[in-house]
């Protein structure tokens, strides 16, 4: 575990294992909510036991990673963020794999100059209208109101598939006693970002290899006819559907993913 500076109060907290001489180092990039807990229960340890290196790390304002009082948290200051730290870290050849919202950050910093060898985008094929406009609106709301236990009590059926919610069901619905999340904490304060984000990737310039992997038991975000007309835009993709699994997906199927990326790494060139 180490910690990369950012001026005066601000960090990220990352965890990073070099490859094998000549091998990919998969970059993880959470989603809002997550953390290197999420990378780190299996995917990124089966990812190093092949010999590919593994870079995990925290946004500002999750988990370990500090921010000052006054930062204006924004997906410019995310993808900043990620730049910057590839920069210090410098991992060879750099394949990104971003979860939801993730995908969308590790676009951006590729297209604006990260170094990679190819990027993976985990259910993150989207476009924002009305309805999706609404759900994030609706997220945000319930966060204000009960914090993250009754945005998860109400969200989790309809992002992950039936098997990992019968799993879940006993850990959730335990209390009607919400409490509103801390307006000053960090993961609020980026919860807080996705109304101005900006959704409006130049997907068709993403030249280098891609791999989406579309959970089909999404029933928030999925949206096939989108999800269909986005991916011809990429100039060199392949593409999976998992009827089985949903939103959540290192989560919900962690070795089908971890065995994806080792595939996938492992046919890219040079």
């Amino acid at each position: 575990m180490a910690m990369l500076e950012i001026g005066s109060g601000d960090g990220l907290h990352y965890e990073y294992e070099p490859p094998r001489q000549g091998r990919p180092t998969i970059v993880f990039v959470n989603a809002l909510t997550g953390s290197t807990a999420a990378w780190q229960g299996h995917v990124a340890p089966a990812c190093r036991a092949v010999g590919l290196g593994t870079l995990c790390y925290n946004f500002r304002g999750q988990v370990d990673s500090p921010f000052s009082g006054d930062i204006a948290f924004s997906d410019d200051l995310i993808v900043a963020d990620l730049r910057r730290l590839m920069n210090a870290v410098a991992p060879p050849r750099p394949v990104y794999c971003g979860l939801s919202i993730g995908g969308l950050y590790a676009a951006r910093a590729i297209l604006e100059g990260a170094p990679a060898a190819g990027l993976i985008l985990l259910n993150t094929l989207r476009e924002i209208g009305p309805r999706l406009r609404w759900i994030n609106d609706a997220t945000f709301h319930a966060v204000k109101v009960g914090g993250f236990p009754l945005l998860m009590d109400m969200m989790l059926p309809l992002l992950t598939n039936p098997e990992f919610v019968e799993a879940q069901r006993p850990n959730h619905l335990q209390t009607t006693d919400y409490t509103p999340e801390d307006p000053s904490s960090g993961h609020f304060r980026l919860m807080a970002t996705q109304a101005d984000t900006d959704w409006n990737v130049d997907w068709a310039a993403l030249t280098l290899p891609v791999l989406t992997v579309t959970g089909l038991c999404d029933r928030l975000f999925y949206d096939e006819a989108v999800v269909e007309r986005l991916r011809e835009l990429f100039a060199d993709a392949r593409h999976i559907d998992w009827p089985d699994c949903g939103h959540l997906v290192p989560a919900e199927r962690p070795e089908r993913l971890a065995q994806a990326i080792v595939d996938f790494a492992g046919a890219l060139p040079g």
